[in-house]
C-alpha cells in the first residue's frame, strides 16, 4: 500500500513538473471571474459546472493559448436557450475577451449537432451585453478542419486552442480540428482568455500557456455582465 501510494505521489509530480517545462500553468478556480453560472472545485486542480449557463474570464496574464481537459458528464436537468432562441449544448474556450461584445469563441457544439465552431464576435463602440445583446457574431470559415468526436457521456477528452496575431488552431485530442486566419478585427482585440458552457455539465481541468517575458500577474476580477 505505501508502494503504490508512493508511486501515485511521484506520478503526480512528474505530470506536474512536464507541464510547468512545456510552459502550461493551471487556472485555478481564484484565477477565475465567473460573470455567469456557478464554477466549483472538483478536486487535484480540476472544476466542475452544473449550469445552463456558464461565463468566465481568466484573471492572469497568460499567452492566447488555452487547454481544457475535461469529462463530459451530459446535459443539464434544465435547459436554457440562447438569445438567438436556439437551445444548443456547448462549451468551449474563449481568447481575446475584451469584453462581452467583442472577443474570439472556439465551441465544441455537443447537440443538436456535434461540430467545431469558430466565432468572433464585434461590437466596435459596444461593451455590455446591454449594449450588444447577441449581435455581432461572424462564423469564421477555415482554412482546413476536421470532425470532433460525437460526445458521450463519462468520455474523456481536451479541447486546445492557439492564437498568435490573426491566426487560429484549435486542437481536439491533440488532433488539429480548425486551422485558419480570423482577420484583421480579431487582430485588434486584447482581452484574457475564458471558458463558457451552455446545458452541459462538466469536470474540468483549464490550463493555459504562460507569458513570455513576463511574469504571470493576478489582476482583480471586472464587473461586467455576461456574454450572451
Amino acid at each position: 500500500m505505501k508502494n503504490r501510494t508512493a508511486w501515485l505521489l511521484f506520478a503526480m509530480l512528474s505530470i506536474t513538473l512536464a507541464a510547468a517545462s512545456s510552459g502550461w500553468i493551471t487556472i485555478h478556480r481564484d484565477n477565475l471571474c465567473v460573470t455567469e453560472g456557478v464554477i466549483e472545485t472538483a478536486g487535484n486542480d480540476r472544476l466542475s459546472v452544473n449550469a445552463t449557463k456558464m461565463r468566465a474570464y481568466v484573471n492572469q496574464r497568460t499567452a492566447q493559448s488555452a487547454e481544457v481537459r475535461f469529462t463530459y458528464l451530459g446535459g443539464t436537468s434544465k435547459e436554457t436557450a440562447l438569445g438567438s432562441g436556439a437551445i444548443r449544448r456547448q462549451f468551449g474556450l474563449k481568447l481575446r475577451a475584451q469584453d462581452p461584445c467583442n472577443l474570439v469563441y472556439a465551441m465544441w457544439r455537443i447537440e443538436p449537432e456535434s461540430k467545431l465552431v469558430v466565432s468572433v464576435k464585434r461590437n466596435p463602440g459596444a461593451h455590455t451585453s446591454a449594449e450588444c445583446g447577441n449581435r455581432g457574431y461572424e462564423n469564421m470559415k477555415p482554412r482546413k478542419a476536421s470532425p470532433v468526436p460525437h460526445l458521450q457521456p463519462g468520455q474523456s477528452h481536451t479541447l486546445r486552442a492557439e492564437m498568435k496575431n490573426t491566426e487560429l488552431r484549435v486542437f481536439a485530442d491533440n488532433q488539429e480540428v480548425w486551422e485558419g486566419d480570423l482577420a484583421a478585427d480579431a487582430g485588434t482585440l486584447d482581452g484574457p482568455l475564458g471558458i463558457r458552457s451552455d446545458n452541459a455539465r462538466l469536470e474540468f481541468e483549464f490550463l493555459a500557456r504562460a507569458s513570455e517575458g513576463t511574469t504571470a500577474k493576478v489582476e482583480g476580477c471586472k464587473t461586467q455582465a455576461a456574454e450572451e
